[in-house]
């Protein structure tokens, strides 16, 4: 199954849209709260066997290798799991990779904040690191609105070269569609 209406391609590539193999990545910077469309969309990720992580990005202290913990008050209600990054990307000094992969996650639904940064910069290293990705347009809030056209734009090229772009509406209505057994009368 797919996502409806992702654009350049139908989401996920393979069809196989199975919540167990799916997470949604919510991408923040330290301190800021998740947008309000990340809530409708964890719930239906989780009711579908998915995982909800939240990524919160900070520059570590000089000199040091990895970033402070950061409190949770913030996505307390949205996360399964909550890590930090040490830096722009969700991926750098931090264990979202080990534990995507741990958990035999390979799909991706990217929200945030700082489309255009944070967000922008996960999604780009992800699909680098083989997963498939998805950004959820409206779950993201960017740093400077100007930028979306063009931040959508570089995701998009050369037949979605970093993934594809949908909106939680189409997320959640195929999450929460069961698909008919193989074998059905019709």
């Amino acid at each position: 199954m797919h996502v409806t209406g992702t654009t350049p391609y139908p989401w996920p590539y393979d069809g196989d849209l199975a919540g167990s193999g799916t997470a949604l990545l919510v991408v923040l910077p330290s301190g800021v709260e998740p947008p309000e469309a990340t809530e409708p969309l964890a719930a239906a990720v989780r009711a579908a066997g998915g995982t909800v992580v939240v990524v919160r990005t900070t520059a570590p202290a000089p000199g040091a290798l990895r970033p402070p913990g950061i409190p949770s008050e913030a996505a307390a209600g949205v996360a399964d799991l909550d890590l930090t990054a040490g830096g722009v990307d969700g991926f750098y000094a931090s264990d979202l990779d080990l534990v995507l992969r741990t958990g035999r996650i390979r799909r991706l639904l990217l929200a945030g904040v700082g489309l255009e940064t944070c967000v922008h910069s996960t999604m780009r290293d992800a699909n680098d690191r083989g997963y498939e990705c998805l950004l959820v347009l409206d779950a993201c809030v960017p740093i400077d609105p100007d930028l979306v056209t063009a931040s959508v734009s570089s995701i998009e090229m050369s037949g979605g070269i970093f993934g594809a772009v949908g909106t939680s509406a189409d997320v959640i209505a195929a999450l929460t569609t069961v698909p008919e057994p193989l074998g059905a009368l019709r």
